[in-house]
């Protein structure tokens, strides 16, 4: 590709032809703020709050989306370009709440940031003018509150081009410009799978985590309750990412630590029901193989995923695994089999799931996941939950020693940790299933044709005399491909993978704000962590063996599907 050389605050920069000014910059490690720009979406240069002058133009032009051309000359900070960027500051946060010190996203957010860099200290020239007062809490995972939002798009972008699920829509014009689901609907009465990407996507507290961490702290003052915690794969790669840490960096001895001293009782690895999962879910693959069953069958670890095929595809419901996830699973043992090894009835254990998917605050409240008038989960918390209740009770969390999980569910393998990774459960799926149907050990463990960031991957693997042909999506708008190739008849595979987030649980909507340049250290972690475990097979996991000799018989057992399997909902009347 051919390249253009311009000089940029004096500095000279060559870059291939058809970059941007913007790409130029940052080549030079020269800032430019922005808010509607997103490195992993199309520009939409709404803002202008990167506008630049190019010396000899009339006009200023945005840094996002203007290409950059041979000799060009540009000035980032003139004073015509300072004057600009304030007067559009000024103009957006005379639609935007002025009440950052009890804002969810202070000291995360890209306005604040913005202000704080352009040094903007006096009062707005312009009265505030709210562009709705409107809130909306009606969904169990995310809060929308559209006094926040400045109008950028990169909500409506994630949720209808990646996630292609189109709850959000843009409404109005102007100043009126706002983005909420269509016809006046509430999120939570939307088309909206929870997933949370809207929330990674948004610049500001326009879109918020819905948080329960009110309830946890509640349930620790309360003296009858034994507060337990689960903690999935993915928040041991995050959680230190969120208390200001370096992206991949493994805390697994040390969350357990600090969620001890916030005030849990009792700290499980929800490790050890992803290995539950690929034993109840490697069987039921075997069956619907050897008995002519539905095929291919579709994971159901992801909720968000789980809605999304019960809205738009709920004609292939039969293809999902009735399986619940891991968490779900977790919850129902942590209420029946738990209970009775601590003698205590399921109303005095107050069970927390502790993940980095919002979806799964939507799964815990499904009524398929409870008995008896209890729910098995009664409160899920975020990563950015989990990280607040950390700070908040003034825990130094880069000095705290290291914890083991507790038992008797405190043992995961490497199959288990790689459920955090899109590619994850086919692999660990594979591992299990390989050995108990040809009896042998496999030469290597690592599938590496089912890893890393590719949209659809695709691989075959022999399985004593059968080809298994595997499939693996991430992000919806890769699963809704998928979907549409299975109901045209067009998909030849035994076994699908399907994460709702890009990236996998690495990626879920409850994470720190990530963008794909803090992904790769946390996939990185994810296989480190496998590659360390004392055990990397969850047939192989002799706590998981246990459980089914002492209470749950084998694996698809009558008790099985009464715990751990479930059903699912045509939900395509919301639609309508």
């Amino acid at each position: 590709m051919s390249k253009v050389k311009l000089t940029i605050d004096g500095l000279p920069v060559e870059i291939e032809e058809g970059a941007t000014i913007l790409r130029a910059a940052d080549e030079l490690d020269i800032y430019i703020p922005t808010l509607c720009y997103h490195p992993d979406q199309n520009v939409k240069a709404n803002c202008r709050i990167c506008v630049v002058e190019v010396v000899g133009m009339k006009l200023l032009v945005p840094a996002c989306s203007y290409p950059a051309t041979e000799g060009m000359a540009v000035l980032t900070h003139s004073q015509r370009v300072r004057t600009a960027r304030r007067n559009i500051l000024e103009l957006i946060l005379a639609r935007h709440a002025q009440d950052c010190l009890h804002c969810d996203r202070s000291g995360f957010c890209e306005l604040q940031k913005v202000s704080e860099e352009m040094h903007f200290l006096r009062t707005p020239r312009y009265p505030y003018v709210a562009r709705s007062d409107y809130w909306d809490d009606s969904s169990p995972s995310i809060v929308r509150n559209s006094q926040k939002c400045v109008a950028c798009g990169r909500c409506e972008y994630v949720c209808s081009n990646i996630q292609t699920v189109h709850a959000l829509s843009k409404v109005g014009r102007g100043f009126e410009v706002n983005f909420e689901p269509a016809y006046g609907k509430k999120l939570g009465d939307s088309v909206c799978i929870n997933c949370g990407q809207c929330i990674q996507a948004c610049p500001t507290a326009a879109l918020t985590i819905y948080d329960y961490t009110l309830r946890v702290w509640r349930a620790f003052a309360d003296p009858q309750k034994t507060v337990v915690a689960q903690v999935a794969p993915a928040v041991r790669i995050t959680l230190a990412e969120a208390l200001g840490e370096a992206p991949g960096t493994i805390s697994t001895g040390r969350l357990v630590t600090a969620l001890k001293r916030v005030g849990f009782d009792v700290v499980f690895d929800t490790d050890f029901t992803a290995d539950l999962t690929i034993m109840e879910e490697g069987t039921e693959l075997l069956g619907r193989i050897n008995n002519g069953g539905v095929l291919p069958m579709i994971t159901s670890c992801s909720p968000g995923w789980i809605k999304f095929c019960e809205t738009y595809y709920p004609d292939l419901i039969p293809n999902l695994s009735t399986c619940k996830s891991p968490q779900a699973m977790f919850g129902a043992l942590i209420k029946t089999f738990y209970a009775k090894q601590i003698r205590k009835v399921p109303s005095d254990i107050f069970s927390v799931s502790i993940m980095p998917c919002t979806a799964k605050k939507f799964e815990a409240q499904r009524p398929e996941m409870g008995r008896n008038g209890y729910r098995d989960v009664d409160v899920v918390i975020s990563v950015q939950e989990i990280a607040r209740m950390i700070r908040s009770a003034g825990i130094n969390f880069s000095n705290l020693p290291e914890t083991p999980f507790d038992s008797p569910f405190g043992l995961g393998s490497g199959a288990g940790e790689i459920f955090g990774a899109t590619g994850g459960v086919m692999e660990a799926a594979l591992r299990t299933v390989y050995e108990i149907v040809t009896g042998k050990e496999l030469d290597s463990l690592d599938f590496e044709s089912v890893r890393g960031f590719e949209g659809i991957k695709e691989a075959s693997v022999m399985v004593g005399d059968i080809k298994v042909k595997v499939a693996v999506a991430h992000g919806l708008g890769n699963a809704r491909k998928l979907m549409d190739a299975i109901r045209a008849k067009e998909a030849d595979y035994h076994f699908i993978e399907i994460m709702a987030c890009p990236g996998g649980c690495i990626g879920g909507g409850g994470n720190p704000i990530k963008n794909w340049r803090k992904m790769g250290p946390r996939l990185e972690a994810v296989y480190r962590e496998d590659k360390n475990m004392p055990l990397r097979k969850s047939h192989e996991n002799p706590y998981v063996k246990k459980l089914y000799e002492d209470f749950l018989g084998e694996p698809n057992s009558h008790k099985c599907h009464e715990l751990l399997h479930t059903r699912y909902v045509d939900r395509s009347y919301l639609l309508r």
